[in-house]
């Protein structure tokens, strides 16, 4: 005889008889052995192809760089212009022809849709340009820019391996990265904090602009790791400029520029600029135009550290006289770039230095 249960009990078996199928099913589906996360710059943890051969850059900075030294160049498919990047270009014909999907928040949604990239490589600053492709369907990565430390660059070269299955490449750039700032670390901390260089980066140029290049700025971590002392640190402004004034007040013992697109020789123009003439720097030759080899080498990316190294050895020439910045340089393009830099290649860099300790004039 059938025992009978009332509807309440029969309701609540079928329920856990439900509940149960339910979890046997979660329990046993597999993961999408097509998919891997990663976590990017931003700390957003992000679902990627388990498998990349398809990127799209929608920013500027060393993302291309970082993504050529470890082996990936040829899958990147669209990224803005490299015209600024000579050394480049000629190592990497295809940077030339690359398609260009935009930059930061404004960005071609239709273009990168032909594209059909596998992921999009953004600023973590260009917040509206990738939720219009998130959007649209396409994973997008996060990177630095250019207001990283050299921790979170590091960190940055280990999340790209791990994205292009290099993670072996990654390493030994990073070793690479950590054993020469080690050296040098262990080199400047020897000289007494009165004795250090006191530096002054100009970020754009003739202008004297300082661009967050407070202790938040790349330009503080390139001055320091380098073993000088940052005299626009304490900025309470992510950028601006600096009047002569305040240079006056600050007297570095060095200042460090760069060209940029309508100043090609911004070393020439702040020296015969008569209001920078009572600054130290000035009035002791020692302006420099930082050396610019595929990428500016006063900006995050993976050749910053020869950057530093060049800038150790221009602070401190006796302290680092046996560093060889074209042995470096060769070899750095050689390992990373798998590329055999010619000297002609080198000199055109603009690396060489007066060995009086004046600067040397830059022709680019």
């Amino acid at each position: 005889m059938m025992r009978k249960y009332s509807p309440l009990v029969f309701l609540c078996i079928t329920c856990l008889w439900v509940t149960s199928l339910c979890g046997y099913s979660q329990a046993t589906v597999p993961p999408d052995r097509h998919k891997r996360t990663v976590v990017d710059m931003s700390g957003r943890t992000v679902e990627i192809p388990r498998v990349v051969n398809r990127i799209v850059i929608t920013c500027y900075g060393g993302a291309g760089h970082e993504i050529a030294v470890l082996g990936g160049a040829d899958k990147i498919v669209a990224h803005p212009s490299k015209w600024r990047f000579p050394q480049l270009q000629k190592m990497y014909p295809l940077f030339d022809t690359l398609s260009d999907a935009g930059s930061f928040d404004i960005v071609d949604i239709e273009r990168i849709m032909v594209l059909k990239p596998d992921i999009v490589v953004a600023s973590v600053y260009s917040v509206r340009g990738n939720k219009k492709i998130e959007s649209a369907g396409f994973p997008v990565v996060a990177v630095s820019t250019g207001r990283a430390d050299i921790d979170r660059l590091l960190q940055e070269f280990k999340m790209m391996g791990k994205i292009l299955d290099k993670e072996k490449a990654a390493d030994e750039l990073v070793q690479y990265w950590n054993d020469r700032l080690a050296m040098i670390r262990k080199r400047t901390d020897a000289i007494p904090e009165a004795k250090r260089k006191k530096v002054f980066y100009a970020s754009s140029g003739i202008s004297l602009t300082t661009t967050t290049e407070s202790e938040s700025g790349w330009g503080h971590h390139f001055i320091t790791a380098g073993g000088g002392i940052n005299v626009s640190k304490n900025l309470q402004i992510e950028g601006g400029a600096v009047s002569p004034e305040q240079l006056l007040i600050w007297d570095p013992h060095v200042i460090v520029t760069r060209g940029d697109r309508d100043h090609r020789d911004p070393v020439r123009a702040i020296r015969s600029t008569p209001r920078f003439t009572g600054i130290k720097a000035v009035k002791e030759n020692a302006v420099y135009c930082c050396p610019v080899g595929a990428f500016w080498w006063d900006r995050p990316s993976p050749e910053a550290i020869l950057g530093i190294m060049w800038l150790a050895k221009t602070l401190y020439p006796k302290a680092m006289s046996d560093i060889d910045i074209k042995k470096e340089t060769k070899w750095f393009f050689e390992r990373f770039y798998k590329y055999s830099l010619t000297d002609k290649e080198y000199e055109s860099f603009g690396v060489e230095i007066n060995p009086k300790g004046a600067g040397r004039e830059s022709n680019r």
